[in-house]
């Protein structure tokens, strides 16, 4: 399960401290095996003090419906949710390197890696991958109806679930794109573990 949260997830949540400042930072992941990777600017305060070997926190959720009670103090939400601990490593070798950097953008867009051009030797240096083990990791999943007190069943209030789903909408060319989009993003939507 904590594998195919982390892949249906979009974005990651990165928590560490400097100094006794604590910080969580939004940024993208892809999973590869039992490694998480995570990527940026070699200028980037996060990526920087990651590579150096503090203790990091990285979180994904996903949320997948309001949950209504009959009464206020019930009320919840379903979702899935990973939470992964450790150190993370740089990536400096430049095969696993290009390898992750394919792993983030197939993960945001399955196919996309071979449609467009290629990172350049210059790109690649001018990109920091850090590597996280799964090895400390777990998930926590909120899933079904309200739990009413047995009291409040026989109220006249509405209970129940609202559905929330990350939707697409028609892609929006830009300038200059003369050709209609590949079916890869025409037909995009996104896998549900």
């Amino acid at each position: 399960m904590i594998d195919a949260i982390l892949d249906e997830a979009l974005i990651c949540h990165v928590g560490f401290s400097i100094e006794g400042q604590p910080f969580v930072i939004p940024t993208i992941h892809a999973r590869d095996g039992d490694v998480l990777y995570i990527h940026g600017s070699p200028g980037s305060r996060m990526l920087r003090s990651l590579r150096s070997g503090v203790d990091t926190c990285v979180t994904v959720t996903l949320l997948d419906g309001l949950v209504l009670a009959r009464s206020v103090y019930n009320h919840s939400m379903n979702y899935r949710s990973v939470v992964v601990v450790g150190r993370a490593g740089e990536v400096t070798d430049p095969q696993e390197k290009l390898r992750a950097m394919r792993c983030v953008v197939e993960h945001i867009l399955t196919g996309r890696w071979e449609d467009a051009r290629q990172p350049s030797e210059k790109e690649i240096k001018a990109t920091t991958i850090l590597a996280l083990a799964l090895t400390e990791a777990s998930a926590k999943i909120r899933s079904g109806p309200p739990t009413d007190d047995e009291d409040d069943v026989g109220l006249p209030v509405w209970a129940g679930v609202i559905p929330l789903a990350l939707q697409t909408a028609d892609p929006l060319p830009d300038d200059g794109v003369s050709s209609s989009p590949p079916s890869y993003v025409a037909e995009y939507e996104r896998p549900r573990a």
